[in-house]
C-alpha cells in the first residue's frame, strides 16, 4: 500500500485496502516493480506462532489480546486463535491492496491490522477471497474480475456503518517507499465518499477512495505505536 500523503488510495489496505487495508497508488502497472508474482514460500512466515505474534502487534494489548487471529497458509488465510472480543487480527500481504497497486505482488509486504466486528464481517471476506486467488496463481485481471463478480452477485457485503481497523505496529512494512510509516487508524465508508467526509485539497483529512473494492477509506494518525512507544510526528 503506498501510504504516501500526496496521493493516497489502501489496505490496503489497503488500505491498502492493502491495505490492506490503506492507499494505493494508480496508473503505474506498467513501470511495477514487482510484475510478476514471487515464489508462494516469500509471501509466508514459516514460523505460525510469529505470525500470530505479528498480527497482535496492530492493534493495543487491550484489543488484540482477545481477537481472532488469522494465518496465511499456501491456500490462503485459516483461523490461528479463536477470538472473544469479536475483533479479527491478520497480517495482509501486498496483494490485499487493489490490484493497480504497483507493489501488488511485493513479497517484503507485512501489514498487520486489527479489525473490528463491523469491519471484519466484509474485509475478511474480501481478504481471504483475494489470498486464495494469489497463491492459486491468479493473473491481478483474474483478481480484479473475480472481485467485481463477487460484489456484484453481493458474495461481498460493502462495509458496515463504524467498520474500523487498527495498524499500530511499529514491524509493518507497508511498501518499499513507506515502509512502516505512521501507526493509524482507518474507518471504512461505502463507494465514493471522500468528498462528504472533507477529504479535500489543504483539508486535514486523508482519504481514499478505492473503487475496486467499492469503499472509500478514511485515515487518521495516532501518536504512538501499539506497544505504547512515541511515533514519527512527520
Amino acid at each position: 500500500m503506498n501510504m504516501k500523503r500526496k496521493r493516497t488510495s489502501a489496505s490496503t489496505v489497503a488500505l491498502l485496502a492493502a491495505l490492506s487495508a490503506a492507499p494505493l497508488a494508480h496508473g503505474q502497472v506498467a513501470q511495477a516493480p514487482y510484475p510478476t508474482m514471487a515464489p508462494i514460500n516469500q509471501y509466508l512466515i514459516a514460523d505460525r506462532d510469529a505470525e500470530i505474534a505479528l498480527a497482535r502487534t496492530a492493534a493495543p494489548k487491550s484489543i488484540s489480546a482477545g481477537a481472532e487471529v488469522l494465518v496465511l497458509g499456501r491456500d490462503g488465510y485459516t483461523t490461528a486463535v479463536k477470538g472473544q472480543n469479536g475483533f479479527v487480527c491478520l497480517v495482509e500481504r501486498a496483494f490485499s491492496a487493489s490490484t493497480d497497486f504497483s507493489e501488488f505482488w511485493n513479497p517484503k509486504n507485512r501489514s498487520p491490522i486489527c479489525l473490528n466486528a463491523a469491519a471484519a464481517r466484509g474485509h475478511v471476506p474480501l481478504q481471504k477471497l483475494k489470498a486464495r486467488l494469489a497463491l492459486a496463481g491468479k493473473s491481478k485481471a483474474e483478481i480484479a474480475q473475480a472481485v467485481t463478480a463477487a460484489f456484484d452477485k453481493k458474495e461481498l457485503p460493502l462495509p458496515e456503518p463504524g467498520a474500523m481497523c487498527y495498524m499500530m505496529s511499529k514491524q509493518q512494512y507497508l511498501n518499499d517507499g513507506a515502509k512502516n510509516w505512521h501507526p493509524h487508524l482507518m474507518w471504512f465508508v461505502p463507494g465514493d465518499a471522500a468528498k462528504t467526509w472533507g477529504a479535500l485539497p489543504g483539508s486535514p483529512v486523508m482519504a481514499a477512495n478505492d473503487p475496486e473494492e467499492r469503499m472509500t477509506i478514511m485515515m487518521v494518525w495516532v501518536d504512538h505505536w501499539s506497544d505504547g512507544t512515541p511515533a514519527p510526528t512527520q
